[in-house]
């Protein structure tokens, strides 16, 4: 398990599922969460390939913090096929301010 400066752990299969997202394409988006009893960064979710950005979003919860990145295609006004990977920090709607406070953290 990778350690940050923060000293919350990083799951290495974070890191691994990661790396086959930007490699090879495996998953079209992947969320983590934050398990506070373990006090590391576990992956929670991983979306297929076909799976469109209207199942990512239903993926992340209302009242929970979240991170995740996505695989983002699309074709530009040269029609040329590109993808980008966007990193997204979830807070949700209803969340609570000490919840929100301690990703804060994390994240800086």
């Amino acid at each position: 398990m990778a350690n940050a400066a923060s000293g919350m752990a990083v799951h290495d299969d974070c890191k691994l599922r990661f790396l086959e997202l930007k490699a090879k394409r495996t998953y079209r988006f992947i969320v983590f969460k934050i398990e506070e009893k373990q006090k590391q960064v576990v992956v929670e979710k991983v979306g297929e390939p076909t799976q469109s950005y209207e199942d990512f979003t239903a993926s992340l919860p209302a009242d929970e913090c979240r991170y995740a990145v996505y695989d983002f295609d699309f074709v530009t006004e040269e029609n040329c096929q590109k993808s980008r990977i966007f990193f997204i920090a979830w807070y949700g709607m209803f969340l609570i301010v000490r919840n929100a406070n301690f990703l804060s953290l994390w994240i800086c």
